[in-house]
């Protein structure tokens, strides 16, 4: 007698698939604070890096990421101007670098960019935010001068005056890393000192923020103002779905699950990135 055993066989788990929508956060890289003479008042304070952030957004094969680094801080000779930050990209979102801080040498107002660059002189414009013209605003004008003032944000940069530089715009908290952290935050305007004190180089931006650097706090010497904060570019998805396919080897990046997500945090570089 022949026995035919027929197998149960449970039908196999479809693989997951890679996602077609994410969060995003891009921050720019902040700007420069502005530098000066012995001379001169305080710099301005560099401006953030524009900050732009929102949820579901479509995704699909190829795209670059980029990573805007941090604008130079402005040096104690010369025209004393911080660098403009670079602008950082997620596919079709851009975000737009920091405006520099300026001097009160020539009386320069700071530097547009995403938020705009703190001034430095009396009654001297800051510099505009918004550079990219996007909607929501990525970040807003930097403070008008006398003292040095505070770079632009998420909100506008303070006024210069009497001998305390002014802060900068205060930053926006973000979670999609995992963590409530503060991004693109205004540098801070310079201090005027005297007395003798030689004074001090301005403070750099917290690296992969975007935040502004410090403007120059002037004594009896020359100082340069402080380097703006590098940016970041962060997605997550549900972690119900695949990893990327591919990440250039020109980015550097971790991979995180938190919360429900995967959770990929760019902070340097330049590269494609596949689904």
């Amino acid at each position: 007698m022949l026995n035919i055993i027929v197998a149960n066989l449970a039908a196999p788990t479809p693989a997951p698939s890679g996602p077609t929508t994410c969060d995003y956060l891009v921050v720019a890289g902040g700007g420069g604070g502005g530098g000066g003479g012995a001379t001169f008042i305080g710099g301005g304070g560099g401006g953030a890096g524009g900050f732009r952030t929102n949820t579901s957004f479509g995704i699909s094969g190829s795209f670059t990421v980029t990573v805007g680094g941090g604008g130079a801080g402005g040096p104690s000779t010369s025209n004393y101007l911080g660098t403009k930050g670079s602008n950082s990209q997620l596919s079709s979102i851009n975000a737009t670098g920091g405006g520099y801080g300026s001097s009160e040498s020539g009386g320069v107002q700071g530097g547009p960019g995403g938020s705009g660059g703190g001034a430095s002189g009396s009654s001297v414009a800051g510099g505009a935010g918004n550079e990219g013209s996007y909607s929501p605003v990525e970040g807003y004008a930097g403070g008008t001068g006398a003292a040095g003032s505070g770079g632009g944000s998420s909100a506008v940069g303070s006024t210069g005056g009497g001998s305390t530089g002014a802060a900068g715009g205060a930053g926006t908290s973000n979670s999609y890393s995992g963590t409530s952290l503060t991004y693109a935050v205004g540098g801070k305007g310079g201090d005027t000192l005297s007395g003798g004190s030689g004074g001090s180089n301005g403070t750099a931006g917290d690296p992969n923020t975007g935040t502004g650097g410090g403007g120059a706090n002037i004594g009896s010497t020359a100082r340069t103002g402080g380097n703006g904060g590098r940016g970041i570019v962060i997605l997550r998805y549900a972690d119900t779905f695949s990893d990327l396919t591919s990440i250039g080897g020109g980015l550097t990046y971790t991979l995180t699950t938190a919360g429900g997500y995967k959770i990929y945090k760019f902070t340097d570089g330049t590269g494609t990135v596949t689904v």
